[in-house]
């Protein structure tokens, strides 16, 4: 049984016992998170949600908190003496699927 969940604004197909890495969602680690946005659940018999399936969630439990490598970002206009140059870190969730409850 797979699930297409929407969360931080991208779309992830997820299954039972996945690790993924998703746009920071408030929680500690360890506590369990419930998503509803689920798009599509799939399996034998496919639902399929306008946006989204009415009585579908998706529970995982948080793993860990972080921040992914850093990113330099360098802004340049030629000949007018402009440079800008900042770091970027992104912070992430890692979340495991749990149960897909459809």
């Amino acid at each position: 049984m797979y699930a297409i969940i929407e969360t931080g604004g991208k779309q992830v197909k997820v299954e039972e016992g996945q690790a993924i890495y998703v746009e920071k969602v408030d929680a500690e680690t360890g506590n369990s998170v419930t998503i509803d946005k689920v798009l599509v659940v799939g399996g034998d018999d496919v639902k399929v949600g306008s946006p989204y399936v009415d009585g579908a969630s998706v529970t995982a439990k948080v793993e860990k908190q972080g921040r992914q490598k850093k990113i330099t970002v360098f802004k340049y206009k030629p000949k007018k003496n402009y440079k800008r140059k900042q770091g970027h870190r992104q912070p992430y969730t890692k979340l495991t699927i749990e149960k897909i409850n459809a």
